[in-house]
């Protein structure tokens, strides 16, 4: 906006000026013209007197003398009484253009070598007309037309320059306050809930700094609302869950046992920590530091464990590869526990029991890829179920499972896409970004090079046993 305000004002007094200069320069420059025919007709008039009285070439050399301009003045006098034609002075003009002024009686100018002559006719005392040329140099005609030119410029300069400097400080009077607007959007967006912009500059932008304060202010109002009620729900729930602690304790011994009551301890930790981070106001998964994230693999294989025991009472096939190596990747240990948790927990929730399922890991140079795939019936929809809140429309659906593991691989720079597996059902692909660099588009079949390695794109599970 301040550059733009500098151009306009800029071409606009560029052409004010231009507008006014160049038929100023012009005028200066006749007028300059006029007076030195001004002079040259004052010469004229100083020996008209003396040729009205006498034709005497020694008389009328003198008067011309004493005129101060014997050379650049002659007086062509026509022939008379017997008497042949004088002429006095150097002869500048045509003999045409001499007559032609006798003829009309007229003065006139014509232009000649070096500049110009004025030939005023007189009449004389026989009634013959004699004509004085008086030469009027170039330099004469364009004496001060220069200088006035250049102090028309310098004029024309200092008020373009003037206007810039006045257009531009203006510019900044208005174009502050528009950074410090974008600033405060840009912080309160990066989650600097005290960003505020001061409310000045001009009217327009004082009223769009109190609605962006007005703004913020609600946000964070909203916000603290918002924390209070997750705390307050979740904080609902520790009841249910005494009760359900307590009657896991009673259980008694056994596999059943030992995994109901680690079920509840782990729902027990969920629940804390949720409402830590509603109190404490901070986001649950942080920015991934030098030696931060989790083994992946470690992590798949501890909730396989899991649910590895839910499969086997289920009557499902399951298999689990690319875990024998450990596979560092920079998220949380609780965040991916929790997103494979919500994939896993939707093949058990939407397919019929005895559906096999399978999860792979594959350890690239610049990604991690997980799959998890069922044999079931696939997801007719992709995007809407990748839509948050939309859920698959069954009973105890809410649509967040895999908005937790969007955000998970998109916090990396990665992506999740769901597709068919070569099992039959969905497949559920997690590009994890090691770099945290945009993934790109890749395929849906891993080439690998003869070091065996993952280079662009990711396996299809193998079949299971």
């Amino acid at each position: 906006m301040r550059w733009a305000l500098v151009k306009v004002c800029l071409a606009v007094t560029t052409m004010v000026v231009v507008a006014f200069a160049i038929p100023l320069g012009l005028v200066v420059k006749e007028m300059a013209r006029d007076r030195a025919f001004s002079n040259a007709e004052r010469e004229a008039a100083a020996v008209a007197p003396a040729l009205s009285i006498t034709t005497d070439r020694d008389q009328l050399e003198r008067v011309v003398a004493a005129a101060g301009s014997d050379s650049g003045m002659a007086v062509h006098i026509p022939v008379s009484g017997g008497q042949r034609a004088v002429d006095i002075g150097r002869l500048r003009a045509a003999a045409e253009d001499i007559a032609t002024v006798r003829e009309l009686g007229r003065a006139s100018t014509t232009e000649v070598p070096g500049g110009s002559t004025l030939l005023q006719p007189v009449a004389l005392s026989s009634g013959e007309i004699a004509v004085v040329e008086v030469y009027v140099p170039e330099s004469e005609v364009r004496n001060g037309v220069a200088t006035a030119w250049a102090v028309l410029a310098g004029v024309g300069i200092a008020l373009v320059v003037g206007s810039v400097a006045v257009a531009d400080r203006l510019g900044v009077r208005m174009v502050q306050p528009a950074q410090k607007l974008v600033e405060g959007a840009h912080e309160l967006g990066e989650g600097k809930l005290g960003a505020r912009v001061p409310e000045e500059g001009p009217t327009e932008l004082r009223l769009a700094a109190v609605a962006f304060n007005s703004m913020a202010d609600q946000v964070v109002q909203l916000l603290a609302n918002e924390r209070e009620l997750a705390a307050d729900l979740s904080h609902r729930l520790r009841t249910p869950l005494t009760v359900l602690r307590l009657n896991a304790a009673s259980l008694g011994d056994g596999p059943a046992a030992e995994q109901t009551r680690a079920a509840v301890a782990q729902l027990e930790r969920e629940v804390d920590t949720i409402i830590r981070t509603a109190r404490e106001a901070k986001p649950q998964t942080a920015a991934a530091g030098p030696g931060a994230g989790c083994d992946a693999a470690e992590v798949v294989r501890e909730r396989m464990g899991f649910w590895s025991a839910l499969a086997e009472d289920e009557g499902r096939k399951w298999r689990v590869a690319g875990t024998e190596r450990p596979v560092r990747i920079p998220v949380a240990r609780a965040d991916l526990a929790a997103a494979l948790d919500a994939l896993l927990g939707n093949v058990f929730r939407h397919t019929p029991e005895g559906t096999a399922f399978a999860v792979d890991v594959h350890n690239g140079d610049d990604a991690v890829i997980m799959l998890v795939s069922d044999a079931g019936s696939g997801i007719r929809d992709p995007e809407a179920a990748m839509a948050r809140g939309r859920g698959s429309g069954s009973a105890g659906s809410t649509g967040l499972g895999l908005d937790i593991v969007r955000r998970l691989a998109e916090s990396t720079g990665g992506d999740v896409r769901i597709g068919s597996s070569v099992l039959g059902g969905t497949e559920v692909r997690i590009w994890i970004q090691l770099d945290g660099r945009e993934p790109e588009r890749r395929g849906h079949r891993v080439r690998r090079r003869r070091t065996g390695k993952l280079v662009s794109t990711f396996n299809r599970p193998r079949s299971l046993p």
